[in-house]
């Protein structure tokens, strides 16, 4: 087996110096581990060092953020004066917040106890990326599963806090073998609804899926995030809930980044700075990389067996500004990412095909909205796209970005869409119950939770079973599709 670290370039600085940081034990690894873009023979592995075992408490100091008020080119705009912490604090004293350390690490897996563990060499962590490491794990088995042991020291030499997990590989792709996956979006810290994070994450595990699948909107920059380091602490706080450190213990996932995630509300490469201080768009995009196991690229397609394929897209990072005239030039994805979707989709032969979109690409969206393919202001792409993928057998859309849980036909070209819901019922909202369109709506419900899609067989034949669960995990609604072979 093969082992590979993954290095990071920096593009900036980081708010806490190594050297100011003196821990009497540990280190530990707070945040957590995460274990991300499975194939049937390759993992990437993340950890971060943390000071401490647990995140800050919730009762300490704040940050706030100070505004002034100009009029440049005589429009009203809103300009960020200060960030001021209480009492003289700085990022690592707010409250749950979870300081990075120095130190080493390595990881350890084996397929089971019969197996002798195999194990990287001890890398240190970087303290210009948070204290964290990336490992590539290469030479797997497909379709097994493993054991996993992420090791930590101090720069002293002794041994820190231990984390144990597992993770399974895809199949073969010409396996047919039964495949069941988890999709969320809409994570916000300050929505949770349980006293250690979010109901979801237990309800999933009790599912035992083979993946994970985020859809962006994984932590909400808005009105924070005006620094880097400002960044950086809304992944310590999310990622160190309980709820959240357990479930990617066990469960492999694959990252998808969308706004709020990236910079801002609806934001594009070129969008005006405006109220976002220090912290930049390209800033944004290298943190979102640091943060997540994540490869060469952040659009790909991974195969899970047979009978299903997914491709995962980069919504931000190509597109056009969202008020710009619609058009043949107008896009989302960029010229590249599109091509490379349908060439790769045509390539495909598995049973089914599964687009994981960030934004809608079917909605319907609110009217005053202007930044999906459900929407007007990308319309052309839009109907491009979605006669691309209805002309495909057995292509569907599962999508995030939404605060509402929905299956939608689309009434010209016969298009699924499935959206997952926010994490939360108190992060659900943006659509009324009664708004009901029965030329798209199949189901509606404006609640929180998750979806989970399963492909299996039943009397040789292939099916698709997508079911919308609550943020308890029962399930309100499902959709079976069996495969249209030729």
């Amino acid at each position: 087996m093969a082992f590979k670290t993954l290095l990071l370039v920096c593009l900036m600085p980081c708010g806490l110096s190594s050297a100011a940081v003196k821990a009497d034990e540990g280190p530990f690894q707070a945040t957590g581990f995460k274990v991300g873009e499975v194939t049937d023979t390759s993992a990437i592995v993340w950890t971060r060092l943390t000071l401490r075992s647990k995140r800050n408490p919730a009762d300490g100091p704040k940050v706030s953020i100070e505004y002034r008020h100009r009029l440049p080119s005589g429009k009203a705009d809103r300009v960020v004066s200060a960030v001021r912490f209480a009492d003289g604090a700085t990022v690592r004293d707010l409250r749950q917040a979870v300081p990075g350390v120095d130190g080493d690490v390595r990881v350890l897996v084996r397929q089971d106890h019969d197996h002798p563990w195999r194990e990287t060499s001890w890398q240190a962590v970087d303290p210009l990326h948070d204290f964290t490491r990336q490992f590539s794990l290469d030479a797997l088995e497909p379709n097994t599963a493993y054991q996993l042991r992420v090791e930590a020291r101090s720069i002293r030499g002794t041994r820190g806090q231990p984390l144990e997990g597992s993770f399974r590989t895809a199949p073969r792709a010409d396996d047919a073998v039964r495949v069941m996956f988890t999709v969320s979006t809409g994570q916000g810290n300050d929505d949770q609804d349980r006293p250690d994070g979010f109901k979801i994450y237990p309800a999933m595990l009790r599912l035992d899926p083979n993946f994970f699948v985020h859809t962006g909107d994984i932590v909400y920059y808005d009105q924070l995030a005006k620094t880097v380091s400002l960044a950086r602490y809304h992944w310590q706080r999310t990622y160190s809930w309980p709820t959240n450190v357990q479930f990617h213990r066990r469960v492999a996932s694959y990252f998808i980044k969308d706004d709020h995630d990236t910079w801002r509300n609806d934001c594009w490469p070129t969008m005006p700075a405006r109220d976002m201080h220090e912290f930049t768009f390209r800033q944004g995009q290298a943190i979102f990389r640091e943060q997540v196991p994540m490869g060469r690229s952040t659009f790909r397609s991974r195969r899970w067996g047979r009978d299903l394929q997914i491709w995962l897209v980069e919504g931000r990072d190509f597109r056009s500004p969202n008020h710009a005239p619609d058009g043949p030039h107008k896009t989302i994805w960029g010229a590249a990412q599109k091509a490379w979707f349908k060439r790769s989709v045509a390539a495909s032969d598995a049973t089914f095909r599964i687009l994981i979109s960030p934004t809608p690409m079917v909605g319907p969206d609110r009217a005053n909205k202007r930044d999906n393919h459900a929407n007007v202001a990308f319309q052309h792409e839009g109907n491009e796209l979605r006669r691309f993928l209805a002309a495909e057998k057995n292509m569907v859309v599962i999508c995030g970005d939404r605060h509402w849980q929905y299956l939608s036909v689309d009434p010209i070209t016969g298009l699924r869409e499935y959206s997952c819901g926010p994490a939360s019922d108190v992060h659900a909202g943006g659509w009324k119950p009664d708004d009901f369109r029965a030329d798209y709506h199949r189901y509606l419900k404006v609640r929180g939770g998750f979806l989970s899609a399963t492909v299996d067989r039943q009397n040789g034949t292939p099916r698709l079973t997508i079911r919308f669960h609550d943020v308890d995990g029962k399930v309100g609604f499902e959709d079976t599709l069996r495969a249209d072979t030729p």
